[in-house]
């Protein structure tokens, strides 16, 4: 990556043997290879044997780059000291050391990290250990690709929360997280394991990242990042952690050979993801989280057009479209390769017809291709070959839904799973999401309705109802808030999001401040757009109020997040 130099290459003696310490120097060059990054040539002295081990040092610096992300004290949760984390996915990590960043290429390392004082170091690694000076040593013993290779800096502590598990978080967050994940991550591990065979990383551990961190969560191995968002208080969105959980088997262990089969790794974890969730919550509620992916699809397939050649399994990556993915993933991140992908596999599923043959079959797919970077014909042939007589009867080419038309036409899923057991959840939050539109409010109706027992994706679905209907009649709004503090007053950000979108939409502007008080409190895309949004399109005190959140919170929000606000507010932000 540009923002990486190197300044020499050498080839040190073999471990052991005779030879100057130091090396033999050798001529160093970058020569174009893409918009987001060069190769580096070294010249070796003679051509190396196959198999021969070569010890081969550069001395580079890097810290500039879109890979390493610095946080000034007002970006953390403590406001006190600074923070530095790398993200790697997908082409990034070429921006923090050399390496050959493609999720084709897997192998083991390890690290020497001095930090100052008052400071800790951790790695997705599977081993570390503190020795003086506050200098840290990493090891990771299982290969992996570059994208999954993690540090983070900063002001962090810890506590456990399982036999294989413990929460890293600034001080002020650990009491919180302890709290939130005690016991729970063993529970889905085991599950797991049950499910898709032995968990191969040693220690499950969750980094809670600083408020301004961007995305939900980054399955770096044996230490996920997540955002702090999801220490709701009340432990109703510890389901997130299980889609990071299933990238163990799923994209960390069976990897895609090329990003442009992202499904291999996001489809087959949504579906791993859901089996698990149906064996921990049952197949209802399983089903109702599906049906908000869906719609999550749907609004996305409208958004760009079926046709768009991202809404393929199979997507031809030009050079120009990695520049995308490489400065800023989440411009191109979009539900196609996980909710079409999830379709994908759970067609795959239907084939069989049998849900204990399919898990057993994902355990003997995971066991087949582990430590292996695969395509899509890899797994579709192994498919085959373990049901030979899928395989007799063509189900690779049934009309309408060839292996190649999932892959290769953009659109809609050619299979849809039933959802229908969801039904039983979906029904009263939509009767409920009813009245509360009806012009003469019947409140007696209402009041016999019993949302007490509701879990969070149930909420999520009726909310989502409410604004589907809104602006609902005047006052209706109001009288739902008061009536369910539950929501109106929920510290759960998936019920935020939604509330301040009824919200602004209603132009309910006595509780604006709740608007006001969820965006200063985090930083994540997914919630920091779609609020902007919605502020600009409304009335001008809601564009004023958007101009005032923002000027206050600026500064704590990740660059690239910035950006896309004051893109929004028409602030000449970056394209």
């Amino acid at each position: 990556h540009p923002a990486l130099s190197v300044s020499r290459a050498a080839l040190l003696p073999p471990p052991g043997g005779p030879g100057d310490a130091a090396g033999q120097e050798l001529p160093v060059e970058s020569r174009p290879f893409a918009s987001y990054g060069s190769a580096l040539h070294i010249a070796l002295p003679q051509a190396p044997r196959a198999g021969q081990l070569l010890t081969l040092l550069i001395d580079y610096e890097a810290g500039e780059g879109p890979g390493v992300c610095w946080l000034s004290p007002e970006q953390t949760a403590g406001k006190q000291k600074p923070y530095m984390y790398t993200q790697g996915q997908a082409v990034l990590n070429r921006s923090f050391f050399p390496c050959f960043d493609t999720p084709s290429v897997k192998f083991t390392y390890s690290a020497t990290v001095k930090v100052p004082e008052g400071f800790t170091a951790v790695m997705s690694a599977t081993t570390w250990e503190k020795q003086k000076d506050n200098t840290f040593v990493f090891k990771m013993s299982q290969p992996i690709p570059s994208y999954l290779i993690a540090l983070v800096v900063g002001d962090i502590v810890s506590a456990d929360v399982g036999p294989r598990s413990r929460v890293w978080a600034e001080p002020c967050l650990i009491e919180a997280a302890k709290k939130e994940y005690d016991g729970v991550i063993e529970e889905f591990l085991v599950v797991g394991e049950k499910l898709f065979g032995p968990y191969v990383w040693g220690r499950y551990d969750i980094l809670f990242m600083p408020p301004s961190f961007p995305f939900g969560g980054m399955e770096n191995p044996c230490l996920t990042f997540v955002t702090p968002c999801l220490l709701a208080g009340d432990r109703s969105l510890v389901d997130v952690i299980i889609h990071e959980i299933s990238h163990s088997w799923f994209g960390n262990l069976v990897t895609n050979a090329t990003w442009g089969e992202f499904w291999l790794n996001e489809g087959f974890t949504m579906y791993a993801q859901r089996r698990i969730s149906t064996e921990v919550y049952g197949l209802p509620y399983t089903c109702l989280e599906a049906a908000t992916g869906r719609a999550l699809l749907r609004q996305h397939m409208d958004a760009t057009g079926e046709d768009h050649p991202l809404n393929k399994l199979r997507v031809v990556i030009e050079p120009g479209f990695y520049l995308f993915l490489g400065v800023n993933p989440d411009d191109t991140y979009n539900e196609t390769p996980y909710e079409k992908g999830y379709c994908f596999v759970s067609y795959l599923a239907h084939l069989v017809g049998d849900q204990s043959k399919f898990d057993a079959f994902l355990q003997a797919y995971v066991n087949r291709f582990k430590f292996q970077s695969i395509t899509a014909d890899d797994t579709l042939g192994f498919f085959l070959e373990y049901f030979p007589e899928l395989k007799e009867k063509g189900v690779d080419s049934i009309p309408g839904f060839e292996f190649d038309r999932w892959l290769n036409t953009p659109g809609w899923p050619p299979y849809l799973p039933d959802l229908s057991p969801g039904q039983q959840l979906m029904r009263p939050a939509d009767e409920l999401a009813e009245l509360w539109a009806a012009d003469g409010l019947n409140m007696e109706a209402i009041e016999a309705v019993d949302i007490t027992g509701w879990r969070t994706y149930q909420l999520v679905y009726f909310l989502d109802q409410v604004l589907q209907k809104s602006p609902l009649p005047e006052g209706n709004v109001k009288r739902l808030s008061k009536m369910y503090p539950k929501i109106s007053k929920a510290q759960n950000a998936e019920l935020r999001l939604r509330w301040c979108q009824i919200v602004l939409k209603n132009n309910l502007e006595a509780e604006y401040s709740k608007v006001k008080d969820f965006l200063h409190s985090q930083g994540k895309q997914k919630y920091t757009l779609p609020l902007y949004r919605a502020m600009w399109g409304g009335s001008e005190a809601s564009r004023a109020l958007a101009m005032e959140i923002f000027s206050a919170t600026a500064p704590q929000l990740h660059v690239n997040v910035q950006n896309y606000v004051k893109k929004i507010l028409g602030l000449g932000g970056a394209e």
